[in-house]
């Protein structure tokens, strides 16, 4: 896009660090170099040269690379300067930068916008480089490299270019009806692919729940009454002491949340405050937001005091019953999904296996392109009711079922980016830092 700022922002990590790498972009990438080393390097090479100001003064000495447009990350000219990760070296290059005229730092997100812009990346393409920034587990990166290296796009642009030869078969025929090259009837060329294709749409969609729990974390609730060792359940599970435990019911006053990886895959847990009858206030607000969460679990675990008489109270049907402190002397006669102690170890190895069991449950993908956002699912389910629309009543006239087909594939087209989606451009790009 001619005429417009360049922008430059560090894209490595904060400094310090051993290594600084700062991002240019624009038309005037070629002009800053020669001014800040004596000369444009040959494309796309690293080269050693020390970087001066325009004064003469050596800022630092660094590899620096040139990528000329358009065959760059973002479309347009840019260079990298490879730098010592000093605080004080990256602040004297800002500072020479912010001096050359149509220069200013990049606001966040604003290189992968660009290489959206450029049609370098699309928006699935761009959320999973996010993602992968972001990834902290083994299951999180095989996701988002699907994504970000376009595994996921190509499935949709197929779909899309089925739906583009389907409306350009009924519109030939609404057309050119008495034409010998046109067939008579598009039925048996197009409706069956139409079906087809909601089939396969479907199924997509139904690997949304998977893709999520990937991406997001899979939800494991810790629930019970006061004293019951939800605790020191959370802080034997995290091998770490995340909630305070004491004899004193009610302490867990808020949810309390901590990241575990297992088996490459993320697990959020939580510990709740103990579920009770209460006019305390700050606790009764505890018990609200333990209520809250647990409506949300993907797995939840109910735990009992085995050492006490069981409480009237029923957990909910689908959760997993625990009763704690097996090593004290037992007065619970319920039935027990499983028995832990904390104090000893005993059953949670047995409880582990059981909440890998449960995630590899509602996560067994046949590969890693698979939706992982709402907003996937909201687009995609759009398309699918256009579809299953143009499909629900063949006496329909031709015109009316070919405007389905293009709902859907407008409803297709919003999930790379590809149709009118300026509105979500903000907020996908703003989850990114500041240098990509």
């Amino acid at each position: 896009m001619p005429n417009r700022e360049t922008i430059f922002a560090l894209s490595s990590g904060a400094v310090p660090a051993g290594l600084a790498i700062v991002r240019i972009s624009g038309e005037d990438v070629p002009a800053v170099l020669a001014a800040l080393i004596g000369e444009l390097p040959s494309s796309r090479q690293a080269v050693l040269r020390s970087i001066r100001s325009r004064n003469g003064l050596v800022l630092d000495t660094g590899l620096v690379l040139f990528f000329p447009a358009p065959h760059s990350f973002t479309g347009e000219n840019v260079a990298e300067l490879h730098l010592h990760g000093g605080r004080a070296v990256v602040d004297a290059l800002y500072r020479e930068l912010a001096e050359f005229p149509n220069l200013r730092p990049a606001a966040a997100g604003e290189f992968s916008r660009r290489a959206f812009e450029s049609g370098k990346l699309d928006l699935i393409e761009v959320e999973g480089l996010a993602d992968l920034i972001a990834a902290e587990t083994e299951m999180q990166r095989r996701l988002a490299v699907e994504q970000s290296s376009g595994g996921l796009s190509s499935i949709y642009y197929g779909w899309s270019e089925r739906l583009t030869r389907a409306r350009a078969l009924i519109e030939a025929e609404l057309d050119f009806p008495d034409e010998e090259d046109v067939p008579g009837s598009v039925s048996d060329q197009v409706w069956a692919d139409v079906s087809s294709l909601a089939e396969e749409l479907a199924s997509h969609l139904e690997q949304l729940e998977a893709g999520e729990i990937i991406r997001d974390g899979f939800k494991v609730v810790i629930a019970g009454r006061p004293n019951a060792g939800k605790s020191s359940l959370m802080n034997a599970l995290a091998k770490r002491d995340v909630a305070i435990v004491t004899d004193i019911a009610g302490t867990t006053r808020d949810v309390l949340q901590v990241d575990l990886s297992v088996d490459g895959y993320l697990v959020k847990l939580y510990d709740t405050a103990g579920l009770r009858d209460t006019d305390e206030i700050v606790e009764r607000e505890g018990i609200r937001r333990a209520e809250k969460i647990i409506t949300e679990a993907d797995l939840l675990i109910f735990v009992e005091d085995l050492s006490t008489v069981t409480a009237t109270d029923e957990p909910p049907e689908s959760a997993v019953l625990v009763g704690t402190k097996s090593d004290l002397p037992r007065r619970s006669m319920r039935e027990y999904d499983l028995l832990i102690s904390t104090e000893d170890g005993a059953g949670l190895d047995e409880l582990r296996g059981l909440i890998v069991q449960r995630l590899k449950q509602k996560v067994h993908p046949q590969s890693m392109a698979i939706p992982s956002r709402a907003r996937h699912r909201e687009a995609l389910a759009r398309s699918l009711a256009a579809l299953r629309a143009s499909l629900l009543a063949p006496s329909r006239g031709l015109d009316l079922r070919a405007e389905d087909l293009r709902a859907a594939g407008d409803a297709l087209g919003r999930v790379t980016g590809r149709v009118d989606v300026e509105n979500l451009l903000d907020i996908i790009f703003g989850e990114f830092c500041i240098g990509k």
